[in-house]
């Protein structure tokens, strides 16, 4: 059973930072690449950031310079650091890992930014 636990999302003001976590079990963690997305109200869901195994990353062009992932190998954590939030951030956020041929998604943690 695939399962993603996900913390530290809540209403932020523009300008302000926060901390996604999302932990998963070892085996998942050591062997896959995961990711970040987020759903905003009335739109899809797109991708925000991803981080391979051997800490390659990817971004969104929109979050670029202001969001960092990474990685705890300790503690089977994958983070998202936000930075310089803006209002059109606001979404549901949620941790990815595709474990062919199934996507496995969190429960979502909503980040209002909002003053």
């Amino acid at each position: 059973q695939v399962q993603l636990v996900e913390s530290g999302g809540g209403l932020v003001q523009p300008g302000g930072s926060l901390r996604l976590s999302c932990a998963a079990s070892r085996t998942i963690f050591s062997t896959y690449a995961m990711g970040w997305y987020r759903q905003a109200p009335g739109k899809q869901r797109e991708l925000v950031a991803t981080s391979t195994v051997g800490d390659r990353t990817n971004y969104a062009d929109s979050v670029k310079g202001r969001f960092t992932v990474s990685r705890d190998n300790a503690k089977n954590t994958m983070y998202l650091q936000m930075n310089s939030l803006k209002p059109e951030d606001t979404a549901v956020y949620y941790c990815n890992v595709h474990i062919p041929p199934f996507n496995y998604w969190g429960q979502g943690t909503q980040v209002p930014v909002s003053s």
